[in-house]
């Protein structure tokens, strides 16, 4: 018997990781252990997967009719999906012992399990998946976006820390939406251990520029007032530090004294072959800028640096 949205006993009793009436239900013969309810086309097992109920989870996949790659209608994922998605690791453990799960089976967004995972921070789920053989530990979801670059950009360094291990992981992969490397998502968003991680590799791109704006992780990092990102990227030898980006023409000195970051000018000033003076395209230095936006502390580190011309 089903519900008005479709679920039977079995859904709910699953759902709610009630192992003992799941037992009940499948030993009979005329029980669908697969049924899928009307309104997002989930079965029991995806439901029991979510909610990260093991128990239930193991009497579920031990039935011949249970298809353990089933998608559900609303978002398409599959319980391996929604067990990584959600950090349930005993769950996720049982299901890829199985042969016939499909460890890069992609959901509606196009993220695997393994995406899933790691842009939630999930470092246990993600190590468990990358010992898996045959993950793809590199898969884009439909914005471009590996495993990689959503964790940089969530700042998880556990999940980081795993994924650059790996020989087949690209580390400069760029996504399509904004053209963003997993160290631009770090250092915009401040993430100095994931940022510390990345620069000490040596075959990370310290420059890459995005797509959308042509700012490079230093850019990003300057425009938020990150002194600790902005001093890990100026300590390598290959940053450009008058970089420009195209929407503006503004070097990482004219954001961080737009923006008031003081700490951020102060580290920059210091730095062999910074620009002082350097224009943006409406004809405006660091020193106009701050000067413009009240901020007396930068205005002062300005005209107190040689060579700075003053306007």
């Amino acid at each position: 018997m089903r519900d008005d949205t479709g679920r039977t006993p079995l859904s709910w009793a699953a759902a709610r990781g009630y192992e003992a009436v799941v037992q009940v239900l499948i030993e009979r013969n005329d029980v669908d252990a697969d049924a899928k309810d009307r309104e997002y086309c989930r079965t029991p097992l995806s439901l029991a997967a979510e909610g990260g109920h093991g128990a239930v989870v193991r009497l579920l996949i031990e039935q011949n009719d249970v298809d353990v790659n089933a998608k559900d209608g609303g978002y398409g994922r599959t319980p391996l999906s929604w067990a990584a998605r959600n950090g349930h690791e005993a769950v996720l453990r049982l299901l890829i012992e199985r042969n016939s799960v499909d460890v890069n089976a992609k959901d509606n967004g196009g993220q695997t399990p393994l995406i899933q995972a790691a842009e939630n921070g999930h470092g246990a789920v993600v190590w468990l998946l990358i010992e898996r053989n045959g993950v793809d530990v590199d898969a884009k979801d439909n914005g471009g976006r590996t495993p990689l670059s959503l964790a940089a950009r969530g700042g998880h360094e556990a999940v980081v820390r795993l994924l650059i291990e790996q020989n087949d992981v690209d580390v400069n992969a760029k996504d399509s939406g904004y053209g963003r490397t997993p160290l631009s998502w770090a250092a915009r968003n401040g993430h100095e251990a994931v940022v510390r991680l990345l620069v000490e590799r040596n075959d990370v791109d310290v420059d890459a520029n995005n797509s959308a704006f042509s700012r490079t992780p230093l850019l990003w990092a300057a425009e938020g007032g990150h002194e600790a990102v902005v001093r890990l990227l100026i300590e390598r030898n290959d940053v450009d530090i008058n970089a420009k980006d195209s929407e503006y023409g503004q070097t990482p000195l004219i954001w961080a004294a737009e923006g008031g970051h003081e700490a951020v000018v102060r580290l920059l000033i210091e730095r062999n072959g910074v620009d002082v003076n350097a224009k943006d395209n409406g004809g405006r230095t660091p020193l106009s800028w701050a000067a413009s936006g009240g901020h007396k502390a930068i205005v002062r580190l300005l005209i107190e640096r040689n060579g700075v011309v003053g306007q």
